[in-house]
This record gives structure tokens, sequence and C-alpha cells, in this order.
């Protein structure tokens, strides 16, 4: 890909991208390092050509496979609740997709660690945030249901796609201290938080609701 198709003209530009992240703080985005991540990543060029125009809006896009790239908003949500005002070490990314959520984490987390159990949307993923030089990033086709057992624990877990309930071997990869941020439900989703807290008898999951998501469902095995 060329510098030019990385800057961006007109509707793709880094203008645009700074209209996109003052409108993610109006919707009350405050963390800074989230908003400057988002504000670094060329999103448009994780959708396909004919809706780069559309790519700044705050809506989904339909990737291929039955997948989207999720709204501006929702990314920029997840990644300021695993973050949570600190540093992130190790992350663990459920359903890579394009890679956008995956390149927006890199410039927040000290390593990225994304599973995708579509190979063909993998190849992909793996091709445009190899053109954004970002290092910190390692890609498996897997099922995202299982985790990344051996590369546990993660300090941040991020789930991608609703899961009808909560998977007990994420929770088991989630470091103590850590955050998972996941929407969970069939027809009906909720954004929820989980908590692994540390107490005097060892440590224990705390699980918070937050919002009314909407999100392709987490399946598993891989094609």
């Amino acid at each position: 890909m060329s510098s030019t198709a990385l800057r961006g003209i007109g509707m793709t530009s880094q203008r645009t991208r700074e209209r996109m992240v003052g409108r993610l703080h109006e919707q009350g985005i405050k963390d800074e390092i989230t908003l400057a991540a988002l504000g670094s990543i060329a999103r448009h060029i994780f959708v396909d050509e004919a809706l780069s125009s559309r790519a700044y809006e705050d809506s989904s896009l339909p990737i291929g496979f039955g997948q989207t790239i999720s709204q501006p908003y929702i990314v920029a949500r997840m990644t300021e609740i695993l973050r949570n005002g600190k540093p992130l070490e190790k992350v663990l990314e459920i359903g890579t997709g394009c890679g956008y959520q995956t390149a927006v984490l890199s410039k927040v987390a000290k390593e990225v660690y994304s599973v995708e159990r579509i190979r063909p949307l993998l190849m992909k993923a793996r091709g445009h945030l190899r053109e954004l030089r970002l290092a910190n990033i390692k890609l498996k086709h897997a099922d995202g249901t299982m985790g990344l057992p051996e590369m546990a624990p993660f300090d941040g877990i991020i789930v991608t796609a609703a899961a009808r309930h909560i998977p007990q071997e994420l929770l088991e990869q989630l470091a103590v201290g850590g955050r998972m941020v996941i929407p969970v439900g069939t027809d009906e989703q909720t954004l929820y938080l989980i908590e692994h807290i540390k107490t005097t008898s060892g440590s224990e999951y705390r699980q918070s609701k937050l919002e009314a998501v909407k999100f392709v469902p987490l399946l598993g095995g891989t094609s």
C-alpha cells in the first residue's frame, strides 16, 4: 500500500480522523490514550475500498464472511474500559476480524495476541497490520472460545463477538488484577466487564453490566 493510501485524501484524511476523535470525546470517551490510539490508525484501510468514504462514520460496516468492523464508539469504549487509565502489558483479543481493533490495542498495550477462527479474514488482517508496521502483534488462526492458554495469563482480554455465556476458558486465562470486556447474549446483548480480583482467600471474579450492544455471535471451531 502506498504512503498516499495510508495518509488518505478527502474523506479518509487525518482531518477526518480528528473529527471522529472529537465526536468520540463528545460521546463520552475521556481516556486521552484511547482517543490518541484511534486518531493514529487509518480506519479506511481496514474496509473495502467501496466503503472507504464511510470508514469514519459511527457505524459498523461489513467486512465479509458475515462479520463486521465495529463502530468507532464501541472500539473506543471497550478499549477505554480495558485500560482503566493504566498501561496494559499483555492483551488477548478474541476475534481479529479485519484487524482494526487489534491495531488500536497495539497502541495501548505492550503485547497484543489476537485469535481469529476464519482463516481468510485473518490473512487479510495480517496484510493490513503489516502495512502499518505494528510489531507488537501476534495473530493466530484458532477457536477463540478456547482463548490462547499457551500465552496466558493476560492482564486484559477483549472479546469482539457476543458469547451466549462467559467462557470458563477465558476466565482462567485472565490474570489476577486483570479485566475482560465481553458482549453476552443472543437477541439482546449486554457488554460486561469482568474483573479478576485478589481476595484474602485467593481471588474471585466480579461482573458488571455496562450497556446494550450488538455484535455478531461468538462461534467455536475454525474455518
